[in-house]
């Protein structure tokens, strides 16, 4: 580490050049927010239409026109994508909007998941709503600042050398240059708040005067938000794998980079416990060192001319959100480590690291809406300092995460101000984390717990997967319905109200279910499994 820590401080001198240049930034200046007034304007009854799928036989779709621009509601309109699935009961308790996590995740097909995924008695008495936020999918125009932006192979992440780092600065320039270009005058308005005045659009497009709502990771900043901006249109509100407020978005990410490290060594203690299977050894930390090993050589010798070092980081960072996926990712390690077969390592890749259309515009909405929402670091030395630090203790996905969100160092708009979350006004919220989820670290869940007077928090003891609800763990899946139900939730005495086991860790004979891939942003969910 003292040799590679002088080999950064040489790169100082390279790239001081390029990075203290930062482009002008456009749109509103730094601002801090006040409660716009509810949607009141009359809206026709949605044009919902069918949009079935194998399943989800009731599903329908619609579109929404918002404003561009909410302070200017006559101004440019954008549309949202809807989906739906209605109700069928006699009681009818209102919308459930629901939203997967991202920024960026689509939730066309998130409502047919809830509606499928509940009791049927509880599913049944809501219009479960989907959508996709603005500049996401479906909704127009959407987002893709670059194209192939993460096409392999990848300058690796962990910048040892001056060109090192100065080819990844490049990257992360020219991707904020590019999204400059083309959605210059859309980027000024793709932000946390923009997105929750589009929810309450689409609540009184619904023509409903409360809405009750359920998301996952990144969606529970948006709940917490509507909950601000909001208060008396919330009817019900659970939230699950929490995001910190506090460390809106620069430090959440760091602390996301400890977290995932420790993640990471729980799963090659996995591989160790299972070295019967595997026959890596017993030892985690052999284990482990036969990772980076395996990290070595792919950044020398990429594995099919396609997986390097960053396309490795990629492809094992899903293992992080769900364990599910450790057996097949556990299998390509020991292919790889133990006989140098690449063919595997590859699809795994293109299995779970690989970056399509639908992934571009993902990341592109990502970057705009965490850029945007609040203030980061404009001197590329401070980012370098911090993490440099957090690599030093977890070297797993420290600079592969860095170099995802280092556009917003050169981000072309000024930065908004993150609204304090704090709230007394709500009804009771009803929150969901496990102890050991690397995306959303257990420390943020009570930070929200605190912030929301009132709340109800469930914690999956010794859980390490990032979604944990309706996911398979029947505790949990209790407390949901029994609030969706009837509003009820636990209250305990003290800093959680209640705890359920988590669900063991996956056999090795057992591949994980929904294999097909993920979105990896640093504050999402893997929903691409979730279908409609």
């Amino acid at each position: 580490m003292k040799k590679r820590t002088v080999v950064l401080c040489s790169v100082a001198a390279v790239a001081a050049g390029m990075v203290t240049a930062v482009p002008p930034a456009t749109g509103a200046p730094a601002t801090s927010y006040t409660a716009p007034a509810p949607y009141t304007r009359a809206h026709p009854p949605l044009p919902w239409k069918k949009c079935a799928t194998k399943n989800s036989p009731t599903l329908q779709c619609a579109s929404l026109k918002v404003p561009l621009d909410h302070q200017d509601p006559g101004g440019r309109q954008l549309t949202i994508a809807l989906s739906r699935v209605p109700h069928t009961a006699k009681t009818f308790q209102g919308p459930l909007l629901v939203n997967p996590g991202g920024p960026g995740g689509s939730g066309l097909s998130m409502a047919g998941f809830v509606a499928r995924k509940l009791p049927k008695k509880v599913a049944a008495q809501y219009d479960v709503i989907g959508f996709d936020p603005r500049g996401v999918g479906k909704s127009k125009p959407a987002l893709n600042c670059r194209p192939g932006h993460f096409s392999p192979v990848r300058p690796a992440t962990v910048p040892t050398t001056p060109a090192l780092e100065h080819a990844n600065l490049d990257r992360a320039r020219k991707f904020g240059q590019a999204c400059s270009s083309k959605y210059g005058d859309i980027l000024p308005f793709i932000d946390t708040v923009s997105v929750v005045q589009d929810m309450d659009a689409i609540r009184a497009a619904l023509g409903a005067k409360r809405v009750n709502y359920y998301a996952y990771s990144y969606g529970t900043y948006l709940g917490a938000l509507y909950g601000k901006l909001y208060p008396h249109r919330v009817r019900r509100m659970a939230l699950d794998s929490l995001v910190d407020p506090t460390g809106i978005w620069y430090d959440d990410n760091l602390r996301q980079d400890y977290a995932f490290d420790a993640r990471h060594k729980a799963f090659m203690a996995w591989i160790a416990r299972h070295d019967a299977t595997y026959k890596l050894g017993k030892d985690p930390a052999a284990v482990e060192a036969k990772w980076y090993a395996m990290r070595d050589a792919v950044t020398k010798k990429p594995a099919g001319k396609k997986v390097g070092g960053a396309e490795l980081e990629d492809t094992y960072i899903p293992g992080g959100y769900f364990n599910g996926y450790w057996p097949p990712l556990a299998e390509a390690f020991a292919a790889y480590a133990k006989g140098g077969k690449t063919a595997p390592l590859v699809k795994a890749y293109e299995r779970f690291g690989a970056v399509d259309a639908a992934g571009e515009n993902s990341y592109s909405v990502y970057t705009a809406v965490q850029c945007r929402d609040a203030q980061w670091p404009r001197d590329w030395g401070t980012w370098r300092d911090d993490n440099d630090a957090a690599h030093a203790k977890a070297p797993f996905s420290t600079w592969n995460n860095a170099w995802y969100n280092a556009p917003c160092a050169f981000w072309p708009t000024h930065h908004l101000s993150a609204p304090d979350t704090a709230n007394s006004e709500l009804p009771p919220v009803l929150l969901f984390q496990a102890t050991d989820d690397p995306a959303t670290p257990y420390d943020g869940a009570i930070a929200l717990h605190q912030k929301l007077r009132g709340s109800r928090l469930v914690v999956e003891q010794g859980g390490g997967n990032h979604g944990v609800t309706l996911s398979g763990n029947a505790c949990l899946d209790r407390h949901l319905a029994a609030y969706l139900a009837n509003g009820k939730a636990p209250e305990g005495d003290g800093e959680v109200d209640a705890v359920c086991d988590a669900l063991p860790d996956p056999k090795p004979a057992k591949a994980g279910k929904g294999t097909s891939g993920t979105r990896r942003g640093a504050l999402s969910h893997p929903w691409s499994t979730m279908g409609a």
